[in-house]
């Protein structure tokens, strides 16, 4: 046996055999993985997708009609264009067409996904295109000449209002995703830092506590490196700050507090919690795809997950300062205390005993009740 505890390979069978079982889980990952983000991204489309609509009653019931009958959208209707754009800007919908004047008029949020404002786009083309030909229509059967004017007001595109647009320095939304990505990725590696550095002292409640201290310093501090990166690309400069940093910190903290309370529960599997969230999470968590676009399992999933959670919080501080944060607050919140309380419940409860860790740390021997950890 090697001083590290492992068992040497003997035989070039015996490496054969390993390399060949490192090979096909490498394989399996990537085969699972890739059917995962495939099936997720590779053709998404509105689910009840909400939108605002303002028109007369003949024109909501044939419009709800059709926009219903594909599930694509989930339609509200509303009194005037204020309400419409109040609604916007709360995200309780993404955009809107008001028909109640002389010409449609198409509202949006971009900011709320580019991926919702297209299909608004498309639809409201649509829309306008089968006007123009039942009007088009109408004149025709009854004989008479159409004036120029007439011909203008069928044939104009329409006005388009952009409630709550992105920033001109982030034009496409990735910039959202990609801060995900940071704080998904930074919080694992930090918690599996600390999960190796923290088994070295010995189990009681000052372990517990400067654990979770430890998380919480590290959740502020990526906070301020995410506040600052973004500063250098000029995302979120409208923003307030305040209210960003503290929500840059509860998802980092969401993030770090689950996956090293998993650890401290069940050991060195909990660290998979991570990687769930890294890998399987952020695509799913609504930041490149908007939730209404996802399988319903995966907007279901995505949403009760901190990189879910996380996003929707994110986006709201950064475009919807008048959206309602009750949910992702509550998610992050559940995270991050739970993570907490399993950190200090597992230090406190064995601190009878003087053990320090689950497993030794590489080259050591593990500890023994009444041996000094420290000792060499």
């Amino acid at each position: 046996m090697r001083p590290d505890g492992g068992h040497p390979i003997t035989s070039a069978r015996q490496f054969r055999r390993i390399a060949s079982a490192v090979a096909l889980i490498g394989v399996v990952v990537q085969l699972v993985l890739t059917s995962y983000y495939l099936g997720v991204a590779h053709a998404p489309k509105p689910h009840r997708l909400p939108v605002g609509l303002i028109a007369t009653d003949a024109q909501a019931a044939e419009l709800q009609k059709e926009l219903n009958s594909g599930g694509s959208y989930r339609v509200t209707r509303y009194d005037s264009a204020a309400d419409l754009v109040t609604a916007a800007k709360r995200r309780d919908v993404y955009g809107g067409l008001d028909l109640s004047g002389a010409a449609p008029h198409l509202y949006l949020a971009t900011a709320a996904g580019p991926a919702a404002a297209t299909a608004l786009k498309t639809t409201y083309s649509a829309v306008l295109q089968q006007q123009t030909a039942a009007s088009v229509a109408k004149l025709a059967a009854a004989g008479d000449p159409v004036p120029v004017a007439t011909v203008e007001a069928l044939t104009s595109p329409g006005a388009v209002t952009d409630v709550t647009p992105l920033p001109a320095d982030d034009r496409n939304g990735g910039s959202l995703g990609m801060l995900v990505q940071a704080l998904a990725l930074g919080g694992t590696v930090a918690s599996l830092g600390l999960g190796r550095l923290i088994p070295r002292a010995r189990r009681s409640w000052r372990r517990g506590v400067g654990h979770l201290t430890t998380l919480i310093v590290y959740a502020l501090g990526s906070a301020a490196i995410v506040l600052w990166s973004m500063s250098w690309f000029g995302v979120g400069a409208d923003a307030d700050h305040s209210t960003l940093f503290w929500a840059f910190g509860l998802v980092s903290l969401a993030i770090t507090g689950s996956t090293a309370g998993l650890v401290a529960l069940i050991g060195p599997a909990g660290a998979a919690a991570g990687f769930f969230y890294f890998a399987i999470g952020t695509v799913i968590s609504g930041a490149s795809i908007p939730p209404e676009f996802l399988p319903t399992w995966g907007r279901q999933l995505g949403q009760a997950l901190p990189t879910g959670a996380g996003t929707q919080l994110v986006r709201d501080s950064l475009y919807f300062p008048d959206a309602p944060l009750g949910h992702p607050l509550l998610v992050l919140g559940l995270y991050a205390g739970l993570g907490a309380l399993a950190i200090l419940v597992t230090n406190i409860l064995p601190n009878r005993s003087n053990r320090t860790a689950e497993l030794p740390m590489p080259g050591t021997q593990p500890s023994t009740p009444g041996e000094d950890p420290t000792r060499t």
